[in-house]
């Protein structure tokens, strides 16, 4: 087992895998999404691959080296615990989870030049929280496929 998300995820030979793992991931949690907030992330999400084709690959790949880097620390803790699978521990820790996967999102938004991906984030994000904690268990089991 890696010792680090960094050599579980980032090393040269997997990382397109985990790319395409991550939006796979991305795609059916988006897809799981029902009723009214459901349909406007969607949308929003709909929109944002329209704006321009493959962003969510291209993101996933940008954001996966501060997405590793925010969640290092609960994966040490993890392995310190002793815990059977990331999968299961990780939804114990969703609040710290979420919030520093969504530091990361907040960051690169602010920071992004086109107004038009700005606009959909800000409508998308304040349901962010509970969407990145919904999907914190599919996460935890994509690490575990490259921690393992």
């Amino acid at each position: 087992m890696a010792d680090t998300l960094k050599e579980a995820l980032l090393d040269s030979n997997r990382r397109p895998a985990v790319v395409t793992d991550l939006q796979t991931l991305i795609d059916e949690e988006v897809a799981a999404k029902g009723g009214v907030s459901g349909a406007v992330i969607k949308t929003g999400y709909a929109a944002v691959k329209k704006i321009k084709p493959g962003i969510i690959g291209s993101a996933a790949d940008s954001l996966l080296d501060d997405f590793v880097l925010a969640l290092e620390p609960i994966f040490a803790e993890y392995k310190r615990s002793g815990a059977g699978s990331f999968a299961a521990y990780l939804p114990t820790r969703a609040d710290e989870a979420s919030n520093a996967l969504l530091s990361v999102t907040d960051a690169r938004a602010e920071r992004s030049s086109r107004d038009s991906i700005k606009k959909v984030y800000g409508k998308l994000r304040p349901k962010g929280k509970e969407n990145v904690e919904e999907a914190l268990p599919r996460l935890g089991q994509l690490i575990d496929k490259y921690a393992s």
